[in-house]
């Protein structure tokens, strides 16, 4: 089975496996409470950055990474 975006593809945007994981599941976590607050009229969240056909938060945030919606913000010290 194929997934799309291609999970190479991906890495490369973050430089890391490890910066991939943190930020497609901190994306994610954000895209589920939008969804789950959608009916509350609050609007405490981003939606979607990018349409897509999949009805899951993890792979709509590595969507988004993949077409440069979400990004790492540097570190500053």
């Amino acid at each position: 089975m194929m997934t799309e975006p291609p999970i190479g593809a991906v890495v490369e945007k973050t430089q890391s496996r490890f910066g991939l994981v943190v930020l497609s599941a901190r994306r994610a976590r954000q895209i589920n409470a939008y969804f789950n607050q959608l009916g509350e009229g609050v609007g405490g969240y981003v939606p979607p950055q990018v349409h897509s056909l999949s009805r899951k938060p993890l792979s709509i945030a590595l969507e988004e990474i993949y077409e440069d919606k979400v990004v790492i913000a540097p570190f500053e010290e």
